[in-house]
């Protein structure tokens, strides 16, 4: 019985390093493409297939599971409750930059924007491609009206997803905003 348990755990400690290299290996294919990709429709595909990595931990279904309820109570604005979930699986894993980014999210959400600001910062620190991050960025740095780190954080998104159109827009509103208070 102990040759078993000890079989089990070193099948599961080799291989969930795999499962984390497969996934960052795919994630680094994915961004190839998507920085590369024009078409707005194939783009939101491979975006789509980049959430899916993201939102799926490498290792641990049950913080998929704590994830997913997060985001059901955040679609269901129940927002206290989101960042216990989302707070909870960085706590579990502080090294899952999508637990980060979800909670980043929630505390915009709840008008908390420095502390979205730090959670981002860790995001980016775990995931410098996260186009999520850099453009929930914008958004919190517009809120605390520092332009022009959003128009930088918008900048940084378009770069790694050429095709998505937001950040182009949002840096032409910001610009305008800003050409409109020193007028």
């Amino acid at each position: 019985m102990k040759k078993f348990f000890y079989f089990i755990t070193f099948i599961l400690l080799t291989n969930f390093p795999a499962i984390s290299e497969n996934n960052t290996d795919k994630l680094n294919e994915l961004f190839l493409k998507l920085e590369t990709e024009q078409n707005i429709i194939t783009a939101s595909k491979i975006e789509s297939k980049i959430w899916k990595l993201w939102i799926t931990h490498p290792t641990e279904p049950k913080l998929t599971e704590l994830l997913a309820e997060g985001s059901y109570y955040m679609s269901q604005n129940q927002l206290a409750n989101a960042h216990e979930m989302f707070s909870k699986a960085i706590e579990l894993d502080p090294n899952w930059a999508e637990a980060w980014n979800k909670r980043a999210t929630v505390l915009y959400l709840m008008g908390k924007y420095e502390l979205s600001q730090n959670d981002i910062d860790k995001v980016l620190s775990l995931e410098e491609r996260h186009f999520g991050a850099l453009s929930g960025q914008g958004l919190v740095q517009s809120a605390l009206k520092n332009y022009q780190l959003a128009i930088d954080s918008y900048i940084e998104a378009h770069k790694i997803y050429p095709a998505m159109k937001s950040p182009i827009i949002m840096i032409e509103r910001l610009k305008k905003l800003i050409n409109n208070e020193t007028v």
